[in-house]
């Protein structure tokens, strides 16, 4: 008996942004207009190339960006949550699929110890070049319409979960938890007997609420969290069963 717990990470995880949140390396903590307007849907991974650009262009270096980034609140409860998945690894396996990138992640999760807790980071990869840039690139490549060209988090999921069938493990239940409009795709994946923790008053919530009123509603169990010690109390009501 083993449960899938799969996370997202900005609004999640952690209670901020982590793309955004760097720009408070940025000379007086913002960005120049001609910039942030040049965001196009769907290529946000692109956006923020160069925005890491620019702030190479300004002389940001790795260890500043480091020590900005690790100050990023987790959400409410999600110390405890961590610590209790921590301490009941024989029951949970558990994965981060987010649109990040493998540097900021990296950061924020060795910073608390937490990075113990995750079987595998799934996200964009990112590194520094000999220049001292922080270059990002795309997750991979797929066909889903509904997602952002570097990232479906469905496809991602799917072939976690087939690659582990091939060694022999399978789930009892997969618990997909997380917040943004791009984790919709992969919880209309799951199926009856999985469960759909959206966090209460985000996108993924109000999007699922939608589905519902249009008489299409997910597969899956859905249950709202607004602080991880939601997730954490369902969690202890599931291995009890």
């Amino acid at each position: 008996m083993k449960f899938l717990l799969v996370f997202d990470f900005d609004h999640t995880i952690i209670d901020e942004n982590s793309d955004t949140w760097i720009v408070k390396c940025a000379p007086e903590r913002k960005l120049p207009n001609g910039l942030r307007n040049s965001y196009q849907p769907g290529h946000w991974t692109e956006y923020m190339g160069r925005v890491f650009v620019y702030l190479g262009d300004n002389g940001v270096k790795e260890d500043e960006m480091k020590r900005t980034m690790t100050t990023i609140p987790f959400t409410a409860g999600m110390i405890d949550l961590l610590g209790f998945i921590g301490e009941n690894k024989e029951l949970f396996d558990c994965i981060i699929v987010s649109d990040s990138n493998t540097v900021f992640i990296d950061w924020i999760l060795k910073a608390t110890d937490f990075h113990k807790v995750f079987d595998e980071v799934f996200t964009n990869p990112a590194a520094f070049s000999s220049t001292g840039y922080l270059t990002v690139q795309h997750f991979h490549a797929h066909h889903c319409a509904k997602c952002p060209k570097n990232l479906c988090k469905r496809k991602v999921l799917k072939e976690f979960l087939d690659k582990q069938l091939e060694r022999g493990v399978s789930y009892t239940q997969i618990v997909y938890i997380g917040d943004g409009g791009n984790d919709l795709c992969p919880v209309m994946f799951l199926k009856k007997n999985d469960i759909a923790m959206p966090r209460q008053g985000y996108t993924l919530d109000k999007r699922i609420s939608q589905l519902a009123q249009s008489l299409s509603p997910v597969q899956c169990s859905v249950v709202v969290w607004s602080s991880a010690i939601d997730i954490m109390s369902y969690l202890k009501l599931l291995i009890k069963e």
